[in-house]
């Protein structure tokens, strides 16, 4: 690996100065692992994924150690969009194409019962996490809409999905103030939320449960034919190991390396809405994914200020200036907010599998995978944990046919990832242009 993305861009052990890092409240810094210690499972990484592995295992009285390079949700779990999306990544016609009708329906099921899992917990737990519903898909060429209104017209007929409908152009203008978009959908059984608050009140409700939590723990090698992972300063053994590193995998496992490649998303926050300066672009507190290819994708706050992401980069070093790049992409949207103050810039690295499906896998005896959520994760690497548990619990049914799912390898395995992707990225920004 040319650089490595736990240390490119950030501070070690600190959060990054985004706009949620500074709107929660930041648990005391859990220790370092020392010495040998041994558990039921070891969960590595402290994200969506990992947290969601370790709370449900602490639940059933499993004996967990959770161990994270940085802090919990650090990585792209606590800077992301905030969306809790309906279905996977891919649509479901795509879907049904590519596994079949009935596994199309199935992971249509898995899809709902993240985005219910997600409120569960937020209920459950009384995470202070923002949690609003409704999320717009918009248009934004005119030849996509009746696309949009047939993908509408097939969840509600195909998949008994009532919580989304179609809208034209002249509802969306007066829902979101933008001259970009054609036409859309709105989906209310969608919400958006503050995902590092969720992160940090997943730690907590872990911690509560009985996992051993260590910070600034980063796994430096796994033996496999041992079941023990090895950090600078001490090893875990157990019976179980799960992976949930996504875009931090870095080289400890390469075949899941070979399918999930790492890249760079941008956010910035604005000040908040409602001046002359920075008028009010929405009608209400909706978050809003467009059709691009390279997505935007933007949300009002709890405290009034605009999310905006959007550009992406390849390679591993953040772009100098990421509050110039993402206004660049909000003005596009939103030339109303030519005079707006941009209070918060930050990047985070996800990851991405070739057809955007999530790379479920188990890699030896007893050891599991979940990663390449493709910008899905705040739902799915929820449910992951889940399944995860569930699967060392003795019930594997979830976690098999997500395994099945094809995640191909990227041409040329992970050296040739990065390369390969600058071209059908600059392919694909080209085709939105169009």
């Amino acid at each position: 690996m040319a650089m490595d993305v736990l240390t490119a861009n950030d501070v070690a052990g600190t959060y990054p100065a985004s706009y949620y890092a500074a709107t929660t409240k930041q648990l005391a810094p859990f220790p370092a692992l020392k010495g040998d210690v041994s558990a039921d499972v070891v969960v590595i990484g402290g994200g969506f994924t990992g947290l969601s592995t370790a709370l449900h295992l602490a639940e059933r009285g499993y004996d967990v150690v959770l161990l994270d390079a940085q802090r919990v949700g650090w990585g792209a779990s606590g800077r992301n969009g905030g969306q809790l999306g309906s279905g996977q990544r891919v649509e479901q016609d795509e879907l049904e194409k590519m596994v079949g009708r009935d596994n199309a329906h199935l992971l249509w099921k898995f899809a709902e019962q993240s985005k219910n899992l997600v409120k569960d917990l937020v209920k459950k737990h009384q995470i202070q996490c923002d949690l609003t519903p409704g999320i717009i898909h918009a248009d934004h060429r005119k030849r996509y809409v009746p696309e949009s209104r047939h993908y509408v017209e097939k969840l509600q007929k195909e998949y008994n999905y009532n919580q989304i409908r179609f809208v034209e152009q002249s509802e969306l203008r007066e829902l979101v103030d933008s001259p970009a978009y054609y036409g859309g959908s709105v989906d209310m059984g969608a919400a958006h939320l503050h995902p590092l608050a969720l992160a940090i009140g997943m730690a907590e409700a872990a911690q509560k449960a009985g996992t051993r939590i260590f910070e600034n723990s980063r796994v430096t090698k796994i033996d496999e034919a041992k079941n023990t992972v090895f950090t600078a300063d001490g090893t875990v053994s157990a019976k179980h190991i799960v992976l949930g590193c996504n875009g931090y995998l870095g080289d400890l496992n390469g075949p899941t390396a070979k399918r999930v490649m790492p890249i760079n998303n941008f956010i910035i926050a604005t000040e908040p809405l409602g001046s002359v300066s920075a008028p009010e672009v929405f009608k209400e507190k909706l978050a809003v994914a467009d059709s691009k290819f390279v997505v935007n994708y933007f949300r009002m706050s709890a405290d009034n200020r605009l999310l905006f992401g959007g550009g992406e980069s390849y390679g591993y070093k953040f772009p100098a200036d990421i509050k110039g790049l993402v206004r660049k992409c909000m003005l596009e949207i939103f030339p109303q907010l030519d005079g707006a103050k941009i209070d918060y810039a930050w990047g985070g690295t996800l990851a991405i599998t070739i057809n955007r499906m999530p790379h479920f896998a188990r890699l030896g005896k007893n050891i599991y995978s979940a990663s390449g959520y493709s910008g899905h994760g705040v739902g799915m690497a929820t449910l992951a944990g889940q399944i995860m548990a569930d699967t060392i619990a003795g019930t594997a049914e979830r976690f098999d046919v997500l395994a099945n799912v094809p995640t191909h390898r990227f041409p040329g395995g992970a050296s040739m990832r990065t390369p390969l992707l600058v071209l059908a990225m600059t392919y694909y920004a080209l085709r939105d242009k169009l």
